[in-house]
């Protein structure tokens, strides 16, 4: 793992993106983001990010499909779900997929932010597990 973790953020709202890079910046992440699930895959595919987080509900490639296909590619990334359209169902389909954890919209940032310091600690050798059922 390199010293800072690499994070992709792919949400097709921008404000989303907009606000969460600088954020993850300021915690001392690196950060890419994507508003196009193909785009963001194809990243993916290229480039060993340590946390994806991901929106659900997108054109193309839903949120679902970009937590099965990140772990096909990436079995060692820690994925992160989040949405506006939050159900236990959708929740559940996540973590079966491979999810990490499940944030529902609207989030503060600082609780996007304490979930990616929790998956730092358990990358790191010290932290707990995702929230997964």
């Amino acid at each position: 793992m390199p010293s800072r973790l690499r994070i992709l953020v792919l949400d097709d709202e921008p404000i989303v993106c907009k606000r969460l890079k600088p954020a993850f910046q300021k915690a001392g992440y690196e950060v890419e983001t994507y508003t196009d699930s193909a785009a963001a895959l194809r990243r993916i595919e290229e480039t060993a990010f340590d946390v994806v987080v991901t929106d659900l509900k997108m054109e193309g490639a839903d949120g679902l499909q970009v937590v099965e296909r990140t772990h096909q590619i990436l079995p060692q990334a820690r994925i992160v779900v989040i949405t506006g359209f939050a159900t236990l169902d959708t929740a559940k389909e996540s973590f079966r997929k491979g999810a990490f954890d499940f944030v529902a919209k609207p989030f503060k940032l600082g609780d996007i932010l304490d979930c990616v310091r929790r998956i730092e600690a358990e990358l790191r050798g010290g932290g707990s597990t995702g929230n997964g059922m």
